[in-house]
């Protein structure tokens, strides 16, 4: 399954945040863990926001890999289709 993931991060934790994810090297940065494969990451730097799709069918182990961050952001996480598995439902949907 895939996962949208949204962050902002907290006021407080800014600078934290910037120098910890600054000071990692781009094969750290890609590593979501055993089990979670990263689809990609967007960034909106002057909000100190961002989105993630995120997949694994190992709910425990996003879960593990979220943890290492949610002290620093709040983040929502929900369930997302991409164009293909969105229009086999639709169509299912539509009895067709």
């Amino acid at each position: 399954m895939k996962f949208m993931v949204t962050w902002n991060i907290h006021p407080d934790k800014r600078r934290e945040v910037m120098e910890f994810w600054c000071s990692l090297s781009p094969e750290q940065r890609a590593d979501a863990g055993p089990g979670v494969k990263l689809i990609g990451r967007w960034h909106n730097e002057a909000e100190f926001t961002g989105v993630g799709i995120l997949e694994t069918e190992d709910c425990a182990a996003l879960s593990a890999y979220l943890m290492q961050w949610n002290h620093m952001m709040d983040m929502d996480i929900a369930p997302v289709l991409d164009d293909e598995e969105s229009a086999a439902v639709g169509k299912q949907a539509l009895g067709l």
